[in-house]
């Protein structure tokens, strides 16, 4: 594939250096996605779609860098966001980030996460929740801040996630009730209070990149101040690393009594989320765990 003209304009005007090679790469299911070399031999990762929402790649930036701030794990360095406000920009809008040789995720890397994890919840958040939008691909989700985590849980996760799901089809009969019943009880489901975490927000495997030497970084952020077993309950969901990456994060910052028995509480945000962009069997998954809680 060829990089399109004005892709290129809008790169090299970025970037500041001209493209000399590019060949297309995974962006998932929503982008497209390159890899840029540049007269200067640095390359880059850009990521672009047709359809991108305004905000959406600045958002990924600036989470990005949120959760550099702490120092405690790594994550690629943001280069350029191409993404004006205004919705009629008639240019690519994009996101070019520092290029990352892929590996794999090794034992001392594993620990690497859990710790690093560990330092970058520490670091918290002004409060549960934050300023704009939460974006999950073409999902936008409230985001508006609460004075307390169950109840952001509730209002801005679980019922309008439900609400949307079962308007798809997607829950089973009677999914929407117990749903309700979980979120009555969430004050006493949730666990110790515990101050605003800094959450990566959309935790799941493929989003920790192993670069060529094991270490773990964090793309794809979805960030925002939340509770910290989230990040650990969405990273067990779908494949994730071993024990060896849990038992590291608890040595730097050990989980409160019973954070096993709240991880599929946890897991009915992005479960939620699932069943609302895919359908499938998300909806009987969040059946079963709503019932056993509600």
């Amino acid at each position: 594939m060829t990089l399109p003209e004005p892709l290129r304009e809008a790169i090299e005007s970025a970037l500041g250096h001209a493209v000399s090679e590019a060949r297309s790469v995974s962006g998932g299911d929503l982008n497209d996605a390159w890899r840029v070399e540049l007269d200067d031999g640095s390359a880059a990762f850009i990521k672009t779609s047709a359809g991108a929402q305004a905000g959406g790649y600045a958002a990924e930036a600036q989470g990005l860098r949120w959760l550099a701030e702490p120092g405690a794990l790594d994550v690629p360095a943001v280069l350029a966001a191409v993404d004006p406000p205004e919705a009629n920009h008639n240019g690519p809008r994009l996101l070019a980030l520092e290029w990352i040789d892929e590996g794999s995720l090794d034992a001392a890397g594993e620990e690497a996460l859990g710790r690093g994890l560990a330092k970058v919840h520490e670091a918290g958040a002004p409060a549960f929740g934050a300023d704009a939008l939460l974006r999950l691909g073409p999902l936008e989700v409230p985001n508006e801040p609460t004075g307390s985590w169950p109840e952001f849980y509730a209002e801005c996760r679980l019922r309008p996630l439900a609400t949307q799901a079962d308007a798809k089809g997607a829950l089973p009969s009677g999914c929407v009730q117990a749903i309700e019943q979980v979120c009555e009880r969430l004050p006493d489901l949730a666990g110790p209070e515990e101050p605003p975490a800094r959450l990566h927000g959309d935790l799941w495997s493929g989003n920790v990149l192993a670069a060529a030497d094991g270490r773990p970084y964090l793309i794809d952020p979805a960030a925002y101040g939340g509770h910290r077993e989230v990040d650990l309950a969405m990273l067990r969901l779908f494949g994730g690393p071993s024990d060896r990456c849990f038992a590291a994060y608890a040595e730097v910052s050990p989980l409160a009594d019973g954070h096993e028995e709240r991880v599929e509480l946890w897991q009915l945000f992005p479960l939620l989320v699932h069943a609302v962009l895919f359908g499938g069997t998300y909806g009987s998954s969040v059946a079963r765990i709503a019932a056993r809680l509600g």
